[in-house]
């Protein structure tokens, strides 16, 4: 048996980050994909499994603040990063994206809200007032296979203007 036949096909490694806001110490593979471990090993089931070659976005999660398909980041890519899903932007509670989706019916079946809305979210940090240009590539990540795109379209503008107004309200010191 040669030396490479003995090798193991994958090392266990202890992933070290934040998600969610939390400090984390996660023993997984040096195989595993950051959506294996979002899903698998931390259990956070919004972030979706679908495609697994990063064309529908239903994976997507922020890292460092960037939208990222989890299903073509390893997670040893990540380590020490702080990783945001669709869990962590409700668990701060009233959030602008998602009301807004909410408020314009920006989901039916709801299988890619999730990515969508982790997309939306990093293009406003990014961006904060888009162009219907920058909306388009902040979306092209993402599919729908029930909407028609309107009601998404709907919601993103609509997103824009909820977080105009916070930030408004934050600035003159009137908090939420």
């Amino acid at each position: 048996m040669s030396d490479a036949a003995k090798l193991p096909i994958s090392e266990t490694i202890v992933w070290n980050g934040v998600v969610n806001g939390e400090p984390r110490h996660i023993p997984t593979t040096d195989s595993a994909t950051l959506l294996s471990l979002v899903r698998d090993e931390l259990g956070l089931t919004g972030t979706k499994r679908s495609c697994d070659i990063g064309r529908c976005g239903a994976c997507m999660v922020l890292v460092d603040g960037q939208p990222v398909n989890s299903c073509l980041m390893m997670a040893y890519q990540c380590r020490a990063a702080s990783v945001t899903t669709i869990e962590g932007i409700s668990a701060a509670g009233d959030d602008a994206v998602q009301r807004a989706f909410l408020e314009e019916g920006g989901f039916q079946c709801g299988y890619c809200t999730s990515g969508m809305i982790i997309a939306v979210k990093g293009m406003l940090q990014s961006n904060p007032d888009p162009s219907d240009d920058d909306i388009a590539e902040g979306l092209s990540g993402n599919l729908c296979r029930c909407t028609g795109y309107g009601s998404i379209w709907r919601s993103v503008r609509r997103a824009v203007e909820l977080t105009k107004l916070e930030q408004a309200v934050e600035s003159r010191g009137l908090g939420k």
